[in-house]
């Protein structure tokens, strides 16, 4: 039986190594990948002239070539940077929009009588600084901290259902009830955000790619100084790739989300706690 999803054009092991592999992992296989490539094409133009029958050398033909693969190569490096730039502007927007959510939330909870005012408040006070500790990077406690956020959205909506069943039926309870159900689809829209990602096989077959490319250029190429150059290129060709799956992983990569929202917000709800809404009084320490 074949894996599902397996690719015959693709490796899976080249599939395998973009899912869970470090990104030191990956940046040496892509560099040591091309070096290889690129020292099989040099050795393919010395193939002995009785199996390869010499023909006049035509520079501009060579260079024709090695101009269309370089093109093609930059267009698939900046279409994969695209689609993993454009999941990372919509986790940045989800974070404002819902920031704002929770914002709007707090603001109504204010018009609740007590003692929901002041339950809800400091749950959401609460819910807001686990929404702040979820963004940071993980690697085995992102279950627990999204089961602690799971349980607060439980707690948050049967408080809400507490209070509209003692205040009973008002335009400012409709409001409100709005408002936390914006917050709980707004929590799926990130959950689903988070694995939105590039998949592991567009990855693979531009590492294929870039394997290709660099054997032409190993072809092609003569003298220690263009050797050199090459390298170089090998090296940029590497870190861009590295760019791209950073940007695409964001709960293990450096290139997370900004959390300033929700930061703001946070201190927004530490200086004006229920008790003294709006008195500019700062918390005791």
């Amino acid at each position: 039986m074949t894996r599902q999803g397996t690719n015959l054009l693709i490796p899976q092991t080249l599939v395998d190594l973009f899912e869970g592999s470090t990104l030191g992992a990956i940046a040496l296989t892509v560099f040591l990948a091309l070096v290889i490539s690129a020292m099989l094409g040099y050795f393919a133009r010395r193939i002995p002239r009785w199996i390869w029958p010499a023909e006049n050398q035509d520079v501009g033909q060579e260079a024709a070539v090695v101009a269309a693969v370089l093109g093609l190569l930059a267009l698939l490096l900046g279409f994969t940077f695209s689609l993993a730039l454009d999941r990372y502007e919509q986790r940045r927007m989800l974070v404002l929009q819902e920031s704002n959510a929770i914002g709007t939330a707090y603001l109504r909870t204010q018009f609740l009588s007590e003692p929901f005012r002041t339950d809800l408040s400091e749950t959401l006070h609460d819910y807001t600084q686990l929404r702040i500790g979820l963004a940071g990077q993980h690697d085995t406690d992102f279950a627990g901290l999204l089961a602690r956020s799971d349980a607060l959205l439980v707690t948050m909506w049967q408080q809400t259902l507490a209070a509209e069943r003692s205040e009973g039926p008002s335009p400012t309870g409709s409001l409100h009830i709005a408002s936390i159900n914006e917050m709980i689809d707004l929590d799926a829209a990130r959950k689903y955000a988070r694995m939105a990602k590039v998949p592991s096989a567009v990855y693979a077959a531009l590492l294929v790619n870039l394997m290709i490319s660099a054997a032409i250029l190993g072809y092609v190429i003569f003298g220690f100084w263009a050797r050199m150059s090459a390298v170089l290129l090998f090296v940029l060709f590497t870190l861009s790739f590295l760019l791209i799956i950073d940007i695409d992983r964001p709960l293990t990569g450096r290139l997370r989300e900004q959390q300033t929202p929700m930061i703001s917000l946070l201190e927004f709800m530490t200086v004006n706690p229920p008790g003294r809404f709006g008195s500019g009084e700062k918390p005791a320490e």
